[in-house]
């Protein structure tokens, strides 16, 4: 029970630092105005966003002791360390899907701002921040990794708001849920367990062999 207890923290985690990103992103957009950015601008703001993402996590690993001495709570670093490496495999496959649907509807007529290499790169210092963390707990202790933590708490903690990221956290938890059965099967075959082809139409027999699934897909898979 309480491990289920720890892997719904999470998922309000995930959703609330995700609402306070936005803000920071929607930030720097006024600040840059209309200019594109950089493919590399992109991954260096989205480096900071997931590292800073692991610091929150390991944060929350932390039990208090005598103030202001802070002990690794080792029971709660495995699942923690798995969900979040999850997160990032569920978060790569879905970017992943969505450049599939949208290469073949565009055409390529529009540059998907994605590097795969990158991408792992990303997921792989990622767990490795993770790790140093465990064995470096002081590099954890940071105002920013902190506001972070404070911010989510007194959300959280919030009647309404607090309430409604819960909600949230739990079907995050159970996206989540998938999300790991999806990342299992992308790493052991190579392909998910739900496909984004799923309900797009099925392969008619015709004359033109460029003829695939994406040719006909329902409304209302475009608007999700």
């Amino acid at each position: 029970m309480e491990l289920i207890n720890h892997i719904f923290r999470l998922g309000v985690l995930f959703a609330i630092y995700g609402f306070l990103w936005f803000f920071i992103e929607l930030g720097l957009k006024m600040l840059i105005g209309a200019r594109n950015r950089t493919l590399g601008e992109i991954y260096l703001l989205k480096t900071v966003k997931y590292l800073f993402l692991v610091n929150v996590t390991f944060l929350f690993c932390l039990e208090q002791m005598d103030e202001p001495v802070f002990q690794v709570n080792y029971v709660s670093l495995a699942p923690s360390f798995i969900i979040l490496i999850v997160y990032f495999l569920g978060k790569l496959q879905q970017k992943e899907q969505r450049i599939q649907l949208m290469t073949n509807f565009t055409q390529g007529m529009n540059e998907v701002p994605f590097n795969r290499n990158w991408e792992i790169g990303l997921l792989v210092l990622s767990a490795l921040a993770f790790v140093g963390f465990v064995y470096f707990p002081n590099y954890a202790e940071n105002g920013i990794s902190r506001w972070f933590q404070r911010s989510i708490l007194d959300i959280e903690n919030t009647v309404l708001i607090g309430f409604i990221f819960k909600i949230i956290g739990f079907f995050f938890l159970l996206g989540l849920f998938v999300k790991m059965l999806n990342a299992l099967n992308y790493i052991v075959s190579g392909k998910p367990m739900v496909n984004i082809r799923a309900g797009m139409g099925t392969k008619k027999e015709t004359a033109d062999d460029s003829y695939d699934d994406f040719e006909e897909i329902d409304d209302n898979k475009l608007s999700e």
